[in-house]
């Protein structure tokens, strides 16, 4: 399942659903909002309501086609029709951070020759963090770039997805900028590219912002040397 219902409706958080399957703490649904995860970001929380009162959802497990919805109360087990509630906060959160990182891959690409991101973290808290491939470089031109991120939450740049064949993805330069992981196609071969207005277009699965100005203001905080071609950059999203 590479297109998924939050990347079709992003302002769905509420809706019906049956559940297909179950088992104690854990429910799979005719049809789902909640984002996975994956690629570094969290998946989506948020309730399920049935018959026998609302519970929360913790996180979503993917097997295969299958998603289990996984509850905080682990002896709970849901059946027949239930209504499905997205937590719009922490969704808002992380598409922010998601958004804004790819401002911050764009500007490490254009200002370090190309470098390809190594790893990635998006938290619910509004925290998060990127690996590049980078090797001894002054962390203060990291850090600077911190002032251009926030001057594209300024300018309000629209942020649209686009889906396009895999193969013209996978033969045009900078579009997949993982050294690690790529989105994976849909059933009929394309892939999902997220276009940040003039600035950013690469290939990803997660929840993003429909403009920049919708994002808190972006701060970079601590960066770490992990290894000798590795450098990790740490930011949170601010007041």
């Amino acid at each position: 399942m590479a297109v998924y219902l939050c990347h079709e409706q992003p302002d769905l958080h509420q809706h019906d659903a049956h559940v297909v399957d179950a088992r104690p703490g854990a429910v799979v649904l005719s049809r789902s909002a909640f984002h996975p995860g994956g690629g570094g970001q969290v998946s989506d929380v948020g309730t399920i309501e049935s018959a026998r009162g609302p519970v929360g959802v913790t996180h979503v497990e993917v097997d295969g086609d299958t998603w289990w919805h996984i509850l905080d109360d682990e002896t709970s087990v849901l059946d027949g029709d239930v209504a499905v509630t997205i937590d719009a906060d922490h969704r808002h959160r992380v598409a922010s951070l998601h958004t804004m990182s790819h401002v911050l891959n764009a500007f490490v690409f254009d200002e370090f020759e190309g470098s390809l991101v190594t790893g990635a973290q998006i938290n619910g808290d509004g925290t998060g963090r990127m690996d590049f491939d980078l090797s001894a470089i002054d962390n203060d031109r990291l850090r600077a770039l911190a002032r251009p991120i926030n001057d594209v939450i300024a300018r309000g740049l629209d942020v649209t997805s686009v889906y396009v064949d895999g193969t013209e993805a996978a033969n045009t330069p900078g579009l997949v900028r993982s050294m690690s992981v790529a989105p994976p196609p849909t059933p009929d071969g394309r892939l999902r590219l997220i276009d940040v207005d003039g600035l950013d277009r690469q290939a990803c699965g997660g929840t993003h912002l429909a403009n920049t100005a919708q994002s808190r203001p972006f701060e970079i905080g601590k960066i770490e040397n992990k290894g000798r071609h590795n450098r990790r950059v740490r930011f949170r999203l601010g007041d």
